[in-house]
């Protein structure tokens, strides 16, 4: 309770607003302003008046931040929470994809480096990645870096091609068909809820498939009593919140992405106190991936 004490008192001297992803340790969650998936979050980025952005995530969401309010400041607790999707691809590979296909938008994914946005035509979320591709009036299109939730939107919109990238968020990839088989035997009047990142044959066999603010709302609105959650271990936090009356039970006990809990409490104090790990972003960069991100915001 100290620490929580210190932090808000920092936080208020500052100016400051602390922004945390769903998948965040509960203590985290519990003393953000704002909690939420990465297409929330890029929206209060955007337009919050705070001058200081304590971002509890992962560097390309702390980058996100940066490139939308470029005159603020922005701190990731831990500036070496990466994340291996974002990973998989680099600038240089969007440049021959779009050699390769000289007439295709490319769709990147917010899960990527602000090098890579800067390549791009538009970003998407998970939320909102079938709306944007369905609206792109190309009929082929580059979708990267995540493979499986490529193909997820590439089913939703059958009237275009999607070249997809081989790339993967190595915690939803662990979830096997078998995992839902397993389940189903177990809670045989849950519903599944699967985040798009899963395979293509587990988000197949499941009962609902979307973001985790899709997720969050669906659990929210049924009238269905248990569930099974098939995205990391963190919505469970917000899913108790807000549906008590509800039962939440995690579909692999593999969907914990260390990265998003290396955040503690202490981070964010030490953020606060010693501006640490401030994130920046050249100015070239930024403005050729805010494009991208402007675009995915409307």
């Amino acid at each position: 309770m100290e620490l929580k004490q210190k932090i808000e008192e920092l936080k208020k001297a500052q100016g400051a607003v602390i922004l945390a992803h769903n998948y965040q340790l509960d203590e985290v969650q519990e003393v953000a302003d704002y909690v939420g998936d990465s297409f929330y979050l890029s929206k209060i980025a955007a337009s919050i008046a705070n001058e200081v952005i304590v971002f509890c995530g992962v560097r390309f969401m702390a980058e996100t931040a940066k490139i939308l309010s470029p005159h603020k400041t922005v701190l990731l607790p831990e500036s070496d929470a990466g994340c291996p999707l974002a990973d998989t691809i680099t600038a240089e590979d969007v440049r021959s994809l779009k050699k390769q296909h000289p007439n295709a938008p490319v769709v990147c994914y917010i899960n990527s480096s602000a090098e890579v946005k800067a390549e791009s035509d538009i970003c998407c979320t998970s939320s909102n990645a079938v709306k944007l591709v369905a609206a792109l009036p190309d009929q082929t299109v580059i979708f990267i870096p995540d493979e499986n939730l490529g193909d997820y939107v590439a089913k939703q919109v059958p009237d275009k091609e999607l070249i997809l990238w081989k790339g993967c968020c190595v915690t939803h990839a662990k979830v096997q068909p078998d995992n839902i088989k397993a389940v189903r035997k177990k809670y045989p009047e849950a519903k599944i809820l699967i985040h798009p990142e899963c395979a293509p044959r587990v988000v197949a066999a499941a009962d609902f498939a979307g973001s985790t603010a899709e997720i969050i709302r669906y659990a929210e609105n049924s009238k269905e009593k248990t569930f099974v959650i098939g995205t990391e271990l963190g919505v469970l936090h917000s899913l108790a919140k807000s549906c008590p009356d509800k039962k939440f039970f995690l579909l692999h006990p593999g969907l914990v992405c260390p990265n998003m809990k290396k955040t503690r409490l202490h981070s964010i104090y030490n953020a606060l106190q010693q501006r640490q790990a401030e994130i920046t972003v050249t100015e070239e960069l930024a403005i050729k991936a805010r494009l991208a991100l402007t675009r995915m915001l409307g």
